[in-house]
């Protein structure tokens, strides 16, 4: 840990010894850290194939990522955790990992690792208020600007100070300091490991269920990439209304964000971000469409290198980083969990999206158009008295079709077969 993680971990202990009007003992057994705690892990396999334009050959990756941690009960307040991960390719490397050299394959970026994956101490001896000062996930809102990216066999990390704080009624507040970001590619990468001075400030207050606001703001200066140092400050608004008697339920995000250079960036640009998606779902379906739009003005665009970018503009991940010229993302989704049939098919879920892009420039044309599809299930196993209760199954496939004119690959599809244990 860097030096601002040491001070604030003696920060905390100064406070949990000079304040004891403010802190709740949970216990005074050392004991109970090892008595409450709790071993944890998974075994994730994957198979990935990537067939894409410019490339005489297929990806094909066979990768197993294996998790184990523990986490401690709680001793005066205190809490502890500590987890490794291990990621390991099982065939010939016919992909590139971004770290192997393999670069006459397609990207499949999930290259051998083997690291501490989270390891952190938190305290909570203030009312209503968390510390946790170490290496940790952090899954903000929808993870459009900072989540773990748990898609990739590898998670993103952050070196960092979290404070949380739910002392007024439906109101929560959120300050982050990172020093570091570790990311999916791994420490070989040259942009793996990213020393970086971030601040995070979060703050959401329930009015009601139809009413959630969220007011955000993200500094991020990155030493080893300058043009992905911002500031981004927004506002985002979520809810949920019961229709009537019918068992559906309409759903709705709404959000706009604005973004300027910062800190070590020798850019100077200022963009625009918003995302509105209406939905509703009950007897099993959920049916939603979305428009998102991430401004560009030909040379800089509206970025957010700290999210879980998979999860938005497509499965078969071409928009990881905005065009220059902006990215507009027109989509529909339908998704369908069977139960009550008494079958095999119980607790199986189909998905489905599908994405029209454009640019938000108007020199530059169409980005294409991506057809997204899954079906998964979890298969509950007897219990005989193993850590393994279950097993997670995912079939899912990615076909996006672009258009080379506008400088975006005109062709790539993945499928992914994805077998996980959990214990």
């Amino acid at each position: 840990m860097k030096h601002y993680t040491i001070s604030s971990v003696v920060t905390a202990a100064l406070l949990a010894t000079t304040s004891p009007a403010l802190a709740t003992t949970s216990s005074d057994d050392p004991e109970i850290l090892v008595k409450d705690g709790k071993f944890f892990g998974e075994v994730r396999f994957r198979y990935e194939d990537v067939e894409q334009s410019g490339f005489a050959s297929d990806a094909d990756a066979h990768t197993v990522r294996t998790n184990f941690g523990f986490k401690t009960g709680v001793y005066k307040d205190f809490q502890a955790l500590a987890e490794a991960q291990i990621v390991q390719n099982l065939s010939d490397e016919n992909f590139n990992s971004t770290t192997n050299g393999n670069t006459a394959f397609p990207v499949v970026a999930d290259p051998d690792v083997t690291e501490m994956n989270e390891l952190w101490i938190s305290w909570a001896g203030l009312p209503q208020t968390k510390i946790k000062v170490g290496r940790q996930k952090m899954n903000i809102d929808n993870q459009r600007f900072v989540g773990t990216v748990g898609w990739r066999q590898n998670d993103q990390t952050f070196d960092a100070v979290q404070i949380t704080n739910s002392s007024i009624e439906n109101l929560n507040l959120l300050y982050s300091y990172v020093g570091n970001v570790n990311r999916i590619q791994g420490d070989d990468h040259p942009l793996g490991d990213l020393d970086s001075e971030v601040h995070i400030a979060n703050a959401s207050y329930k009015f009601a269920d139809w009413l959630k606001l969220t007011g955000y703001g993200y500094w991020l200066d990155i030493d080893e990439a300058p043009a992905l140092s911002n500031m981004t400050y927004g506002l985002r608004a979520t809810g949920s209304v019961p229709i009537n008697n019918t068992g559906w339920t309409f759903f709705y995000e709404a959000e706009g964000a604005k973004q300027e250079d910062d800190g070590n960036n020798t850019a100077s640009y200022d963009d625009d971000y918003y995302h509105i998606v209406p939905g509703i779902k009950g007897h099993g379906f959920t049916f939603k469409a979305g428009y998102e739009v991430l401004g560009g003005n030909g040379t800089n665009a509206f970025q957010t290198p700290l999210a879980t970018a998979h999860k938005f503009n497509g499965w078969a991940d071409v928009f990881l980083s905005t065009p220059a010229a902006g990215l507009e993302d027109a989509y529909v989704s339908a998704s369908y969990k069977v139960s009550g049939t008494d079958t095999f098919l119980d607790g199986t879920k189909f998905a489905a999206t599908y994405h029209d892009f454009d640019s938000d420039s108007t020199t530059v044309g169409d980005f294409g158009d991506e057809l997204d599809l899954s079906i998964g299930k979890s298969f509950i196993l007897p219990d005989a008295g193993q850590p393994f209760k279950k097993v997670n199954v995912l079939l899912k496939y990615g076909d996006y079709d672009g258009d080379t004119a506008a400088g975006v690959d005109a062709s790539r599809e993945k499928l992914w077969l994805q077998i996980a244990v959990p214990f």
